[in-house]
């Protein structure tokens, strides 16, 4: 059954930039900059005849393109052993309603809500053995990070396999925002 998740894919430029804000963080294992994205609502597992609806159902989501602007550096959990880097992303009107329509989208076909509060970020390393200490000089040295005005003219829907040495993506569809 395929792990399914819908978000928005970076062009190059952007991925090498984001690259470079977590070298040097002593116990992280960097992401490769080609799985980089901003996820809209992750799925999960899905049968092959859910797969098919939710391609079909995304063709009808309809948001306009709009531009992204990056702010700041965090982690998750925000409280307790860090897990996850990741840079964040301004939550921007346009963004919100892309991601509410394919929420909606996604429910009405019958699956769960997602159960959380959107918190628009691109993880950047996950930690085996989050300490605070280990993170630290990397939230002091980042937490002006900024990078804007990337235009969004897509969004993806992803197929995801787990493997020995994390997650293989895969494109499935690209679906056009309207200009």
């Amino acid at each position: 059954m395929p792990r399914l998740f819908i978000a928005i894919d970076f062009p190059e430029p952007v991925r090498a930039r984001l690259a470079g804000l977590s070298v040097g963080v002593r116990g992280a294992r960097l992401l490769p900059p080609e799985q980089y994205h901003l996820t809209l609502r992750f799925v999960g597992e899905v049968d092959g005849g859910v797969f098919e609806d939710i391609t079909e159902a995304l063709a009808d989501v309809d948001a306009e393109a709009f531009n992204l602007r990056f702010s700041g550096v965090g982690h998750f959990p925000p409280s307790g052993p860090p897990r996850v880097l990741w840079a964040g992303v301004t939550p921007s009107k346009p963004l919100l309603k892309l991601q509410r329509r394919v929420e909606s989208c996604i429910r009405d076909l019958g699956l769960e809500p997602e159960g959380r509060n959107y918190a628009p970020h691109v993880t950047l390393a996950r930690l085996k053995y989050g300490k605070i200490n280990r993170v630290r000089d990397f939230l002091i040295e980042h937490s002006g990070f900024t990078m804007g005005d990337i235009p969004v003219s897509a969004f993806q829907l992803y197929s995801s396999t787990l493997g020995p040495k994390g997650a293989v993506h895969v494109m499935e569809t690209s679906y056009e925002l309207t200009n």
